[in-house]
Order: structure tokens, then C-alpha cells, then sequence
């Protein structure tokens, strides 16, 4: 059957609209009328639209939701008499598309208007994402069609990326191991001539990154196996990263901790997530970010790859900067791949290689104004559960 009609796009990931074609079929007798957009206007459909495993609402002129079947009550976690009366558009989680999409959703001879990964929530709660379908009903009302689809999408592009590329990683670190020299030495000199206080810590600071940089490239230029992973407390880690955000950014970007003190402790390698992490800062940092949150939480339940992890660490980095280029979004985890000028291309390379080497994962979301990384890795199964410090405050730096 041919396409007769178009359906206008709201796309969330790109920020851009643009026209799908809709399949448009011949009207379905009322008896049949189960999965088809348009085809609810009464409370009489209620009970055929529950037996359906596609989240549907829909709501009255008013924009407050007159009632959903069950599958959107259980995809949002939530009873159905507390989404009843509710306005639709306050379920939107992260931005603005729902509100504009409600907006320009017009008569029903218009068509579906279709919103590509929105984020709802009830109250806060965790954020579903979906592609939804938004339909204005005849009394004025809109139904809302949820397809759930992935937090993250997409596969990992690492499992594409050509192995001749470790030749120019190789070739790269060698490049780097004279200016490595060049620093080391001359950090050296500084510390015999600073008094204590500030200045020392800083010089300090600058000796142990310049160790751990020619570490790294004494890594790639000869591979070695990973160091054994010993139990670490994550905030110490994300507190090391706060020092350089500190040093390197000055007062122009505000540092937020937003810690889960009851998290046990993590088995891994300091360093190497040190790296990781201060990649991703130093990123929001680069993309013109005002305001950095670093959040640990704990995810249960979770699967990473083809395992099931009982409880995972759940490391997210969250900035307000410019997000991801579009033309970046496939390519972003590419060795030698960046979207700056200046940039190597290496460091969120890096960064996906330490999350594999802690049988973890390291995804993300962006748009313009809000980016997500997020870095899960998953905690030992027999871990009990050993509570680390860690202050739930704002820092700025």
C-alpha cells in the first residue's frame, strides 16, 4: 500500500525537523480499532486500549491528561490515578520538544506529528525515553502513542574502528614522549625553588600528571597487561579530578558534586579512571560549559554488554555546554577523531577502552545545552555494602 499522507518530525536528537512518510490505511471498523492512532475519542475504548502493550495517553483540550491505558502507567512506574488530571507536557523529563510539539499539533486532518527520543517522568523519577506519535483529536484533546526505545542509542562505533589505527597511536605517544621529558624536568626545578603552601601543591600536581601522562604513553608504545584491579573509594578518584577542572578552568566553570555516599567501594585501577573521567571533564570544559555535575549512583539490576550485573556503578558527568556535533555523533569514540581544531582525537578513545577494561560501558545524550556521559561499571557481586565519604555540595572552579 502506498503512503498518502506526511507526518511533520520533531527530531530531539538532531534538533532539526524534518518529513517522514506515514503509511495511511483504509479506516478500521470499531471492533478492530486497537492499535490505531486516532482511532480512541471516548472512555468506552479504556478497556480495549489496556489489553495493548503500546503505552497510550491522551488528554482534553486543556492539555491535562483525561486518562492512559495501562501500559503507560507501568512504562512510567507510576498508578494510573496519579497521572489522571495531570498536564501532559510537565511529564517532559529534559527539554522542550513535548511543549512545542503540543503546540504545533493541529487539526486531525494535519496528521500525526511524530517527537523522536522524548524523555517523560512522573515527578521526578527516573527519565523513559520514547518515540512518540502525537495526534489532535476531534474535542480538542491529543492521544500520545509511547514507542520505548533505548536510553543510549546505537552500537558501539569502537567495534568498527580499523586496526591500522594503532600504528598512529603508537606513533603519537612517541611524538609525545620528548615534551613529557621536557615537563617533567622542568617541574622538577620549580620544586626546589617554590616555598609550601599553594604554589607547592600546584607543582605537585604538575609532577603527578606528567608521571601518569608518560605512564600512559609508555603504555602504548609497549603494551603491557592491566595492572590487577584493587578496591578504590570513586569519589577519591572524582575529588582528584575536581583538583586539575580546578586548576585547569580557574573560576570559569562552576564544579557540582552530586554524590551517593552509601556507594561501596569499587575494584579498579585509580589512575586509569582518574584519566577517564578528567577526559570527559575537560571536554565539557572545552564545549563551553558554565556548570559540570559529577553524579555517582548506584543502578541495580543492570545490563552491561550480555551481562547482568546485580548492581552497577552508575558515574554520570553532566555539562551545559554546546553538546556533540552533529556530523560528530557516529564517530564520537573514534580514535583521532575530534571535533576541535586542536584536539587529538584520543581522549574519549581512552576513555571507552578503560570502561571495557573494567567490564563497564561509557555512553552518552546530548543536545545543545545538555550533555550526558555516562560511565557504568558494575560492582563486585560480593561486595558488601561498605558506605564511602563523599560531600553533596557545589564547588566552584
Amino acid at each position: 500500500m502506498l503512503p498518502s499522507e506526511e507526518a511533520r518530525v520533531v527530531d530531539s536528537a538532531r534538533g532539526h525537523r524534518r518529513l517522514d512518510r506515514v503509511t495511511a490505511y483504509p479506516p478500521i471498523p470499531e471492533s478492530a480499532a486497537l492499535h490505531y492512532i486516532g482511532a480512541m475519542t471516548t472512555a468506552a475504548a479504556v478497556p480495549a486500549f489496556d489489553a495493548l502493550t503500546t503505552p497510550l495517553a491522551w488528554t482534553g483540550a486543556d492539555g491535562r491528561i483525561r486518562d492512559c491505558n495501562l501500559a503507560f502507567a507501568r512504562w512510567l512506574g507510576v498508578g494510573r490515578r496519579r497521572l489522571i488530571d495531570q498536564p501532559l507536557a510537565a511529564l517532559e523529563a529534559e527539554g522542550e520538544l513535548l511543549r512545542e510539539a503540543l503546540r504545533q499539533a493541529g487539526d486531525p486532518s494535519d496528521g500525526p506529528l511524530r517527537v523522536r527520543r522524548l524523555a517523560l517522568a512522573y515527578l521526578g523519577g527516573e527519565p523513559r525515553f520514547a518515540d512518540a506519535w502525537l495526534s489532535r483529536e476531534a474535542d480538542g484533546g491529543v492521544l500520545l502513542e509511547a514507542h520505548p526505545v533505548d536510553e543510549f542509542p546505537g552500537a558501539d562505533p569502537t567495534l568498527a574502528m580499523p586496526l591500522a589505527l594503532s600504528a598512529a597511536l603508537r606513533g603519537l605517544a612517541h611524538e609525545l614522549r620528548n615534551p613529557l621529558a621536557g615537563l617533567k624536568g622542568a617541574a622538577q626545578l620549580l620544586a626546589r625553588r617554590v616555598g609550601d603552601g599553594e604554589p607547592r601543591e600546584l607543582v605537585g600536581l604538575v609532577e603527578a600528571e606528567v608521571a601518569r601522562l608518560s605512564a600512559l604513553v609508555d603504555q602504548l608504545l609497549s603494551p603491557t597487561a592491566p595492572q590487577p584491579h584493587r578496591p578504590l573509594n570513586i569519589h577519591g578518584v572524582l575529588e582528584q579530578v575536581l583538583r586539575l577542572a580546578e586548576a585547569d578552568a580557574g573560576w570559569a566553570v562552576r564544579m557540582v558534586r552530586d554524590y551517593d555516599p552509601s556507594l561501596p567501594e569499587l575494584d579498579g585501577d585509580a589512575d586509569r579512571l582518574t584519566q577517564t573521567i578528567w577526559n570527559l571533564v575537560r571536554n565539557a570544559i572545552q564545549a563551553g560549559a558554565a556548570n559540570v555535575t559529577l553524579r555517582t549512583r548506584a543502578a541495580i539490576g543492570v545490563r552491561i554488554g550480555d551481562a547482568v550485573h546485580a548492581m552497577a556503578l552508575r558515574l554520570e558527568v553532566v555539562d551545559d555546554g554546546r553538546g556533540v556535533p552533529e556530523d560528530m555523533v557516529e564517530q564520537i569514540f573514534l580514535p583521532l577523531v575530534s571535533g576541535r581544531a586542536d584536539g587529538s582525537g584520543l581522549g574519549l578513545a581512552l576513555a571507552q577502552q578503560v570502561a571495557r577494561e573494567h567490564r563497564g560501558a561509557l555512553v552518552y545524550r546530548s543536545r545543545p545545552g545538555h550533555t550526558v556521559f555516562t560511565l557504568q561499571l558494575p560492582f563486585p557481586s560480593d561486595d558488601a555494602p561498605r558506605a564511602v565519604p563523599g560531600p553533596e555540595e557545589s564547588m566552584p572552579s
